[in-house]
């Protein structure tokens, strides 16, 4: 067992696991935070994104140890003051359907319109592949991302 201090959301946390506690679990477990979902454990489904320093990563991988002073954002923290462009865009579209997968998708979409804020239909094939979607809403998310950009002021 090891402490750190994460910086999750804005705030500090400090947590005693150990360093090879993959993030996901310090987030869930110890931190209570659940919104970032558990899907294969592998790295393949992309249920577990958040952004590690304004990056769209898996949590499922990622190690406690392996973080330093990363700056990390969950579901919790992605608008602390209401919906952001993404998250109204998913509700516009109607995106979720069983919702399992949703919170990495959005994730992922978040970082996604970081880098490219108006993304072509390939762009967000590309960026999106890492996250699956179990029921296949895939038609509904690439729409919301668009809504997102469109709504995004540049």
């Amino acid at each position: 067992m090891a402490a750190f201090t994460l910086n999750i959301n804005g705030r500090d946390h400090m947590v005693e696991v150990s360093p090879e506690m993959p993030l996901l679990w310090a987030l869930r477990d110890v931190l209570g935070l659940t919104g970032t979902k558990y899907g294969c454990g592998m790295q393949q489904c992309g249920a577990c994104t958040v952004h590690i320093d304004g990056e769209a990563r898996t949590s499922c991988r990622t190690t406690v140890g392996s973080i330093g002073n990363s700056k990390i954002t969950t579901i919790e923290g992605i608008s602390p003051e209401g919906f952001n462009a993404v998250q109204a865009a998913w509700i516009a579209e109607d995106v979720p359907q069983c919702g399992y997968c949703q919170t990495g998708q959005i994730m992922a979409a978040t970082g996604l319109l970081a880098k490219y804020p108006n993304p072509t239909d390939d762009d967000i094939d590309r960026e999106m592949a890492r996250n699956i979607c179990r029921c296949g809403t895939y038609d509904r998310i690439r729409r919301a991302i668009h809504r997102a950009a469109e709504s995004i002021e540049p």
